[in-house]
């Protein structure tokens, strides 16, 4: 005997509108959205701190050099009636200093010294400044991170110019006692002036650079 088993009944297909894929797609789109925020977020964060980084570096640069210089001074200063040589009209090539003069044409908008202390990238390529590289020579150009190596990734190193402004008098003409004044044979008179150092210094890149100056008096030793 056949028995006819009655077919299962489903929904009509006329019913099914879709809704389920529209919420998933949404939601797809809402997270897709707020993954691309964060990871631009996370790109624009650590592009700051390589910016904050180039700054740092170029900071410590110029000042690591304009120290130097000031130990130069101060190294010379240290014998009475010497200084350091300081050419009129040029910057010396070995000093890397230059008796101030507004007059001169180094002081001219487009002379070696005004462009050496503007802020403008024209400071590499001048022929005068002194380039610094420490005490030990090596520079603060490498990726090394080690002994004689203070300070890797600059772009390049450091560069200073010493403008003489000048000697110092103070309440009188300076006068030299003890073992070096005149009545023991000795020079007498201290070359005491006044230095305007400028040092300029790039970051990790080029295009990131810094200005420090100051005014040093090295008074000589008795």
């Amino acid at each position: 005997m056949f028995v006819h088993r009655a077919q299962p009944r489903f929904p009509h297909r006329t019913h099914e509108r879709g809704a389920v894929l529209l919420v998933a797609l949404i939601f797809l789109i809402l997270l897709t959205l707020l993954a691309i925020g964060a990871s631009s977020g996370s790109l624009l964060q650590q592009r700051m701190v390589a910016a904050t980084r180039s700054a740092q570096l170029a900071s410590m640069s110029a000042d690591t050099a304009l120290r130097g210089a000031e130990w130069r001074l101060w190294s010379v200063s240290q014998v009475v009636g010497q200084g350091v040589a300081c050419d009129s009209g040029d910057i010396n090539p070995v000093t890397g200093c230059v008796k101030y003069d507004p007059s001169s044409p180094l002081y001219a908008p487009d002379g070696a010294v005004t462009q050496f202390r503007n802020g403008n990238n024209q400071w590499l390529s001048l022929a005068g400044p002194i380039t610094y590289k420490g005490g030990a020579g090596t520079g603060y150009t490498d990726t090394v991170v080690g002994p004689g190596h203070a300070s890797p990734n600059v772009a390049e190193n450091p560069q200073y110019i010493i403008e003489d402004m000048g000697p110092v008098t103070a309440g009188g003409p300076p006068g030299e006692g003890g073992t070096t004044g005149p009545n023991n044979g000795g020079p007498g008179t201290p070359n005491v002036h006044a230095y305007r150092i400028t040092a300029r210094a790039t970051g990790g890149t080029a295009n990131t650079v810094r200005v420090v100056q100051s005014t040093f008096d090295a008074q000589p030793s008795n």
